[in-house]
């Protein structure tokens, strides 16, 4: 008698492409939900996320009209600072009445300089209107003597945090518009400096990677650390790394390991539809010990259920099948939609895609955090789509070798095609010198 195969007891989740194609339409042209009038200043990462995510589902053609891509465009274009890089809306552009005492209610901020050419790229302009040279000789100013780089330049002073996210987008910038080569360059006949390559490498953390030095792991912080490694040629993806120049993780077996730890099957036991957005409940847990006595972890309802040890059992190969595995962000937490792409993507970066069970993944995401009514994907199971976990979604679907979504490039987090244009518009960048 044959064995049956899994496939033959069960089929994959169905990914429901044209509700997805129309939950980012109708972000992309109608108004976005209140709850996103906090990020009324950070519109361009909210930009980049519904185009890319229409991009990723091979739908950004047909969904613009014509104009609308340039009207896209322009408005990028609109919020580029005029000392190089972008704003993050045009908000802040003082316009006429600009000067020096008001200088410091709008400056130039690293992700939206990375947000604007990503979209840019995805848009297929030419970066003909991009400030490079501007751009470059500001980049430099926001790294710290330490080799970490800030979020904005305000009266001479680099502001924001130092963790590994601004290194991420500061050289995602650097490799857009000058790639991989190092040393200062020539541009519209003025001399750029470089970027203290040496010192941002020094930064660098062994197996998961943190914020900073004695803090926890974390896989966002992680991914941009081994993006950033990537994007200036100095990833060390296996043995000792260099000295000169210097690369690294200097223990990459170490970073592979703690991130093939993030797939997890625990989940919130006790999350119900759109429990993200309903009022606070009771979640003390009754459930009796096989003493009688109630669970101590619960005991007060101050401890969620879900990282409760009692709510996880142990899982099989069967269990991974049927039910799916995510990815988790730390050590011992419930898996999340976002960590599919954050740590997927850091092991595709490490050359080591393989190491994690794919099919388990795409189960988790379209069995459990996809949402079948509105499209796109909540943070937990039965939670309400959000443009982060919805576009990370996509990423990580895509990693884990969807076929309805295009392939993306880990590093860049955007698809591989949009990717493809940039050997051209570097080509366009030595013309014009």
């Amino acid at each position: 008698m044959a064995i049956m195969k899994s496939e033959d007891i069960m089929g994959e989740p169905h990914f429901d492409k044209a509700r997805h194609i129309k939950y980012w339409t109708r972000c992309l042209k109608t108004l976005l939900p209140h709850q996103y009038t906090s990020n009324e200043s950070n519109r361009m990462y909210l930009a980049y996320f519904i185009v890319s995510a229409l991009d990723l589902l091979g739908a950004l053609d047909s969904v613009l009209i014509e104009g609308e891509r340039q009207g896209y465009i322009d408005w990028i274009y609109r919020c580029q600072h005029p000392d190089g890089g972008f704003r993050m809306w045009p908000g802040t552009d003082f316009g006429a009445k600009a000067n020096r005492e008001n200088a410091h209610w709008d400056p130039a901020n690293i992700p939206a300089t990375y947000f604007a050419l990503a979209t840019l790229l995805i848009l297929k302009d030419d970066f003909k209107r991009v400030n490079r040279r501007l751009t470059l000789t500001w980049l430099p100013q926001m790294q710290r003597p330490d080799g970490s780089f800030g979020e904005t330049l305000v009266s001479g002073r680099v502001e924001g945090g130092q963790d590994p996210r601004f290194g991420y987008c500061a050289t995602g910038i650097r490799y857009i518009l000058r790639a991989t080569t190092e040393g200062d360059l020539s541009i519209d006949g003025q001399v750029v400096k470089d970027v203290d390559l040496d010192a941002f490498v020094r930064c660098a953390y062994d197996g998961g990677i943190a914020d900073a030095p004695f803090h926890e792991p974390h896989a966002g912080y992680t991914f941009c650390s081994l993006g950033a490694l990537a994007f200036v040629d100095r990833l060390n993806t296996r043995g000792l790394p260099t000295e000169q120049p210097p690369t690294a993780p200097c223990h990459p077996q170490s970073v592979l390991s703690w991130l093939v730890y993030r797939q997890t099957e625990l989940a919130d036991p006790d999350a119900g539809i759109d429990s993200e957005f309903v009022a606070a409940q009771d979640t003390r847990d009754t459930r009796k010990k096989e003493d009688g006595v109630t669970s101590e972890a619960q005991a007060d309802g101050t401890v969620p259920a879900h990282q409760d040890p009692e709510c996880s059992a142990g899982v099989t190969i069967f269990d991974l099948l049927v039910d799916g595995a995510g990815m988790n962000g730390r050590i011992n937490k419930v898996a999340d939609t976002c960590y599919g792409f954050w740590a997927g993507a850091s092991l595709h970066i490490m050359q080591q895609p393989n190491l994690y069970h794919h099919e388990a993944v795409r189960r988790y995401l379209l069995g459990k955090t996809q949402h079948l009514v509105l499209g796109g994907y909540g943070k937990f199971p039965g939670d309400l789509p959000d443009l982060l976990h919805s576009y990370l979604g996509l990423a990580a679907l895509s990693l884990a070798g969807h076929d309805q979504v295009k392939e993306i490039d880990g590093g860049m987090c955007l698809s591989k095609e949009a990717r493809s244009r940039l050997p051209a518009i570097w080509e366009s960048f030595a013309d014009s010198r």
